[in-house]
């Protein structure tokens, strides 16, 4: 046991679990992907706190400040931003998940990293996902492109996923990934797309992209169709903001010939689901 990392249980009692981090910060446009984990979790029929990261060296709190609030008894409490492990079992699926959620730290990524796959290691994760949203050039009148990527070559045939590609400055999610390789944990990105000229929050176009992806590679129900009402409205009130804007409306046709004229073939729910449950029962690693 560490100082930063504290555990709640003895030994987590749980098979071949899905780890999926969502963090809130730069990999979190919109918070689409916080939303998403927190509807995991809310859509629960069995939800058990694991274990949390203390923010104390991690966060910058003059960039993150923690909240103050009175409590029912009049009291002051004050709430930090730790990140919360959280074991969920839900109906239907053959696989419980862990939940890691908080805030991305701004400090000691490596440490943090660290931690995290003490974690996984801990709950014997079968697969860990990061869920995340970048803000891009992608239209609000098309359902929000997830991209799902693995520096695995066998893990990105097998639930077909891109390979990185990319060269540069990196971020948590970066260091994250290179870490749990370097575990042999396997790791997955999946990330959604948020149009660049409606980047604030709430986005449940997003959110609900990000979930039915998550659902067709694992098999586990997300609840994802709870946000097509939501969806439907966001995309009426962003239609009759850029109806208004000439230019804008001739840019946003523009972004949806691009992705109209995209090939973006996925294999279907079945064949994943095999591929997931093969996959589980005999890991690469």
């Amino acid at each position: 046991m560490t100082v930063e990392l504290e555990w709640f249980v003895d030994q987590p009692s749980m098979r071949n679990p899905v780890m999926v981090v969502a963090l809130e910060g730069l990999f979190d446009a919109a918070e689409a992907a916080t939303a998403a984990a927190q509807i995991i979790i809310d859509g629960a029929n069995g939800v058990e706190l694991l274990a949390q990261i203390d923010p104390e060296k991690f966060i910058n709190f003059q960039n993150y400040r923690p909240e103050v609030h009175i409590d029912d008894n009049g009291n002051r409490v004050i709430t930090w931003p730790v990140t919360e492990v959280t074991a969920v079992e839900r109906y239907g699926a053959k696989h419980p998940v862990v939940v890691v959620h908080g805030v991305e730290p701004h400090l000691r990524w490596r440490s943090y990293s660290k931690y995290l796959v003490e974690i996984a290691t801990a709950c014997q994760a079968g697969l860990v996902v990061t869920m995340g949203a970048l803000v891009g050039m992608a239209p609000h009148t098309r359902p929000l492109g997830v991209v799902g990527s693995s520096t695995n070559a066998e893990l990105a045939r097998m639930f077909g996923l891109g390979r990185p590609t990319y060269e540069g400055p990196t971020g948590l999610v970066g260091a994250l990934h290179d870490a749990l390789d370097s575990a042999n944990i396997p790791v997955i990105s999946l990330r959604v797309s948020v149009p660049h000229y409606v980047p604030g929050p709430p986005n449940p176009e997003a959110t609900r992209s990000l979930l039915k992806r998550f659902e067709l590679i694992t098999g586990i129900p997300t609840d994802h169709k709870q946000l097509d009402e939501a969806a439907i409205t966001w995309r009426n009130r962003i239609d009759a903001a850029v109806a208004e804007d000439e230019d804008l409306s001739d840019y946003v046709e523009h972004l949806e010939r691009q992705i109209d004229e995209a090939e973006d073939v996925l294999p279907t729910g079945d064949d994943l689901a095999a591929q997931f449950e093969a996959f589980l029962r005999d890991p690469w690693k």
